[in-house]
């Protein structure tokens, strides 16, 4: 079968140029909506998946564990809190070429994986979908050894506008440090465009606004994802201010490229804040498929995934089918019972939000050590 897309060496090498036969079947789908229109009922073909499930992709954002986990060491507020920014900004450049969209989770699907450090400690992550309609997905990280816990929800919105379609990246991340009662960093995300889906090259951008806050340190980075104009500017830049809540003193200037190099500067000086090129990604282990209950990511898509990578597109296709088919037999099958889906690891907060269902985890990081891979592992 011929490849689906072919790739052009523009700009970081992010486009690609979709075949005519495939930008009709685009076309054909999309002319089904109106401006505006809610992109995530819309059955989306194959050859625009990245091969892997949303709830694998956000451990993008723990590439980079040195980051976070040296966060903590610091007894400068300040640096804690610029150090939390960098983490925030570390796990953006990790993408597929052009535009590529992670397997939407099915209810219930969940994804474990851990990570080794040098030093001996570790860190674990679980993730599971808790809604599909509306999409929510709820992932938790945590090293107790390095006193570290981050709980995050994502609600995307897609929309349909034109030549492009738009993610709103809805939900928010709360990074704290254990040994640090009552510091909480809370952290929104920026907005996804896909461009150039009817016509020209199509890439990904990120937009608009972002912010890491931390009130109990009075401080605050926004951020702005400038998307490139027309004329002027250039794909992937980002510009933002740490500053004092209270008095809205400027702290540092970042700048930069999330996909490149990103710079801090302070009174004038100017240093690299963090660089896409050399940074080295920290592989995470995850268990065998063969090891891995049936709604495990790897194992529920590994078809999906396997046809994919063979580039099968119709193969591809029966195997997604086969699995969104079997989700709305068991959804039929509760609604017939009168049965609600219940969260295997997460659970509403009250404040529209999530937390982990684990509770009373010990401030002895051995013992909180355990009880979480019991959680994780064995509940």
């Amino acid at each position: 079968m011929a490849d689906p897309t072919k790739t052009i060496p523009v700009e970081g090498d992010d486009t690609e140029v979709v075949d005519e036969g495939n930008r009709s079947i685009l076309m054909g789908i999309i002319s089904q909506l109106s401006k505006g229109g809610d992109l995530h009922r819309v059955t989306l073909p194959t050859f625009v998946l990245e091969p892997r499930s949303m709830l694998e992709r956000i451990t993008d954002f723990m590439s980079h564990p040195d980051i976070i986990n040296k966060a903590n060491q610091l007894d400068d507020p300040v640096e804690r809190f610029v150090a939390v920014t960098r983490y925030f900004l570390s796990g953006w450049h990790i993408k597929p070429k052009g535009v590529k969209k992670p397997y939407n989770p099915i209810l219930g699907e969940h994804f474990r994986s851990k990570w080794t450090f040098a030093d001996g400690t570790e860190a674990f992550y679980v993730a599971e979908q808790v809604s599909h309609h509306p999409p929510i997905s709820v992932y938790y990280y945590a090293s107790p050894e390095n006193h570290l816990s981050i709980v995050g929800d994502l609600m995307p919105k897609s929309k349909f506008l034109g030549n492009s379609a738009a993610t709103l990246m809805q939900g928010e991340i709360k990074v704290s440090f254990t040994n640090r009662p009552g510091e909480t960093y809370a952290i929104t995300m920026p907005n996804v465009y896909a461009r150039g889906i009817l016509f020209g090259t199509m890439l990904m951008e990120l937009g608009d606004v972002a912010a890491v806050k931390c009130p109990e340190l009075d401080l605050v980075c926004s951020l702005e994802f400038k998307v490139k104009g027309y004329f002027t500017g250039s794909y992937n830049s980002i510009a933002g201010k740490i500053k004092r809540i209270s008095t809205g003193e400027v702290l540092y200037d970042i700048s930069g490229k999330w996909s490149d190099e990103i710079f801090i500067t302070k009174k004038g000086v100017k240093d690299v804040f963090f660089d896409a090129k050399t940074a080295k990604i920290h592989p995470k282990i995850i268990a065998p498929e063969c090891e891995q209950e049936e709604n495990e990511s790897r194992r529920l898509w590994s078809k999906l995934t396997a046809a994919l990578r063979a580039n099968n597109q119709d193969l591809a296709t029966e195997e997604k089918s086969k699995v969104e088919d079997a989700q709305r037999v068991r959804s039929k099958e509760r609604d017939a019972q009168k049965e609600a889906h219940v969260s295997r690891f997460f659970e509403p907060n009250g404040e529209n939000g999530f937390d982990i269902k684990l509770k009373n985890i010990s401030t002895d990081p051995k013992k909180a050590k355990e009880q979480i891979v019991d959680f994780i592992y064995k509940s």
